[in-house]
């Protein structure tokens, strides 16, 4: 049977365009950390708003005059804390040379300790 102009441009087209796809998608937890900071910022006035899963933007802020390290971490554009800043540099390097790092909310917990509050993934992508 003799493939027609079409089908031969859509095996083309998803040849070409599902590996890229695929590798886009791939993403490796490398960090799952407390949200340092919660009680300074956004996060206690926005607690009720946030949902496990929801993305986070990770923002590097090598000026930062208390750690050249700093990771902010922001919900629908507010500031709600910092990665630790015992736990930071990975992180903050891997920014630092241009990598896809995301974060997003991993745990919500009601707790007294501000620290136990937020606990943010970070994922980079392959």
């Amino acid at each position: 049977m003799r493939s027609r102009p079409i089908e031969v441009l859509a095996a083309a087209m998803l040849a070409f365009w599902l590996p890229q796809a695929a590798a886009q998608a791939v993403r490796v937890l490398v960090q799952d950390s407390p949200l340092a900071g919660f009680q300074f910022h956004a996060g206690g006035a926005r607690w009720e708003e946030m949902r496990v899963g929801d993305p986070l933007r990770l923002v590097r802020e090598p000026d930062n005059p208390h750690d050249a390290r700093a990771v902010r971490v922001e919900w629908q554009g507010e500031k709600l804390g910092y990665l630790p800043r015992a736990e930071n540099g990975p992180v903050a390097a891997e920014m630092d040379r241009g990598a896809r790092v995301e974060g997003r909310i991993g745990a919500l917990v009601r707790h007294r300790n501000p620290w136990r509050r937020v606990r943010v993934e970070v994922w980079v992508g392959l």
